[in-house]
């Protein structure tokens, strides 16, 4: 017991290694294509703020990933420890393709991978038949309604993709009545149907919110100097890539807490499932390390081939995605930092034409984000069955 509860906990910490390998492009990668820092600066500044933010916020993201996807009667270390193996290799080598996925749902896929191959399909934590009917009802309700508005609009516009921009309006829709609906109680979302949603929910909140913010300043600085505005928001934009650091921190630190408080939890090492302090410093500095030695490749995939950035849209970006991390870490939903800050890069290209946006690399980056639980659980899966196999466990 003793080594395996050893090895999790390594595993554990080279996941949220690997993590701020692949999710350095998240917090730095506009503010070095803006050139507002160098790498080196723009790494530095956001592994220390990466180690802050668990400290900031509550540990309630880790919680989640320790007891609301997987029944903890089913999450023996062996289970644990096989799904991290297998998150840990996915964002490796996604890290090495230079493409920016979600650590995050790999963790998830990874232990629901292991759990189905020790427990079967019981022992994942499925949402209930009434939640999961009320969630696709929001989601039609949102949908028809943002389609309408937005071929309205384009109709009136006289655009000729006005198809098209019905179904970004269907997403939008859908993707706006979720935070109310969740603040409010009304949908109560958690575990995996939170996880999932937010797939969606998270990079198209993140495109609104980057886009209107674009317009706004566009609006506010129309009649300024193109060279007196970019001094301004390179300013700004040490603070914006911060925040957004902050956030990332918060959340995506938290699922190597999760897994290592399950381990000492499922040991008989804690009585609770209480995240202790030194969890919390380890699991912060070791994302803190992976972002500073950074992933340079999805560094570039992020910060220049979706779209070309200025400063003032790169200070959009990195607020709307810190807005929107923000916001689900105070639910405790473990979400894609990667998802978050794509859709927010979209949103600013947005602003100055479709044709801004390089979408062939945006389908390339969502066809990884699909993939990536599957995928995972998949390969854990396999893995938990030879594993019991070779061991007879």
């Amino acid at each position: 017991m003793e080594h395996v509860l050893v090895i999790g906990i390594g595993l554990a910490l080279l996941f949220n290694f690997v993590n701020g390998l692949n999710d350095a492009a998240n917090s730095i990668a506009t503010v070095v294509a803006t050139r507002v820092l160098s790498p080196l600066q723009a790494v530095g500044m956001a592994a220390f703020f990466n180690m802050v933010g668990p400290f900031v916020f509550t540990t309630v993201v880790a919680k989640t990933i320790g007891k609301g996807i997987v029944d903890p009667a089913f999450l023996i270390p062996e289970v644990i420890v096989i799904g991290m193996a297998a998150a840990v290799l996915w964002v490796f080598l996604s890290s090495y393709a230079g493409i920016p996925i979600s650590a995050s749902h790999a963790l998830v896929g990874g232990l629901i991978g292991s759990a189905i191959a020790w427990g079967g399909i019981g022992s994942v934590l499925w949402p209930s038949s009434g939640l999961f009917v009320g969630t696709v009802l929001l989601f039609v309700t949102g949908a028809v309604l943002g389609a309408l508005v937005l071929t309205l609009i384009a109709r009136k516009k006289q655009e000729e993709r006005w198809t098209e921009i019905a179904g970004l309006g269907a997403l939008c829709g859908a993707s706006l009545l979720v935070p109310p609906a969740v603040i409010s109680g009304l949908l109560p979302l958690k575990g995996i149907l939170a996880i999932v949603v937010f797939i969606v929910v998270s990079p198209v909140l993140g495109l609104i919110a980057a886009y209107f913010l674009g317009m706004a300043v566009i609006l506010l600085f129309r009649n300024a100097q193109a060279r007196k505005m970019n001094a301004v928001f390179s300013r700004l934009q040490v603070f914006s890539a911060a925040f957004y650091s902050l956030g990332h921190g918060s959340n995506d630190a938290q699922n190597a807490m999760g897994v290592i408080t399950a381990l000492l939890f499922a040991a008989g090492m804690l009585n609770d499932f209480v995240v202790p302090p030194w969890v919390i410093i380890a699991s912060g500095l070791a994302i803190a390390l992976g972002t500073f030695l950074g992933g340079w490749r999805v560094v570039e995939t992020m910060g220049r081939k979706i779209t070309k950035l200025r400063p003032y849209q790169g200070f959009c970006a990195e607020t709307g995605g810190g807005v929107v991390l923000s916001f689900v870490t105070a639910f405790g939903i473990p979400v894609s930092t990667t998802h978050a800050i794509s859709g927010s890069i979209m949103g600013i290209g947005a602003t100055r034409g479709y044709s801004a946006v390089q979408w062939g690399i945006v389908r390339k980056i969502v066809t990884a984000w699909i993939l990536t639980i599957p995928l995972t659980a998949a390969c854990a899966y396999l893995g938990f069955l030879a594993f019991r196999f070779l061991f007879s466990v």
